[in-house]
């Protein structure tokens, strides 16, 4: 009985594992999609500033010394996109760089974040036909087994103790 629950255990964690290198992969798609709408919001701002006469960093400040709330607020905007664009740009280039294991550790990064959330409702659950995928479900497969015979022989100790008591 207890083999069969761990094995059961242990399947279960597999299919939950192995799911990790796919929700990875459409993760990385959906930030490299946004990383490339910023890269164009970017590149056009900067291309109008530079046709003004003026670097990035400059046109931000006239925005911001506009006493026009909404010229202000546009540049407030503007500020906060760029921020996000390097943040997603740095995000990216770690997760493209990172090995199996590091982008497993980074899970709960990825899981924190608006685009990790949109993946999450949006994914779409795939059979795993490449390595790392199928060593995720070993894994999960081997830990998922010892997680619940251990469970199990702790939950059954006390009636182990009880037959062995009644022997003697």
């Amino acid at each position: 009985m207890r083999r069969m629950i761990a094995g059961i255990g242990g399947i279960g964690l597999a299919m939950v594992l192995s799911q990790f290198p796919e929700y990875a992969q459409q993760y990385t798609q959906r930030l490299g999609g946004a990383v490339d709408e910023l890269r164009i919001i970017t590149e056009d701002f900067d291309r109008a500033a530079l046709a003004g006469g003026l670097d990035r960093a400059a046109a931000l400040e006239r925005y911001n010394a506009s006493n026009d709330d909404f010229l202000a607020g546009r540049g407030t905007s503007m500020t906060a996109t760029f921020q996000r664009y390097e943040q997603l740009n740095i995000t990216l280039a770690r997760i493209e760089n990172a090995g199996p294991i590091e982008r497993f550790q980074s899970l709960p990064a990825y899981l924190d974040s608006d685009i990790g959330q949109r993946t999450l409702e949006n994914y779409e659950p795939a059979i795993p036909v490449t390595m790392e995928g199928i060593l995720y479900a070993g894994g999960g497969f081997i830990l998922g087994y010892l997680v619940l015979s251990g469970l199990w022989r702790f939950a059954s100790l006390p009636f182990k103790r009880r037959r062995y008591a009644a022997y003697r």
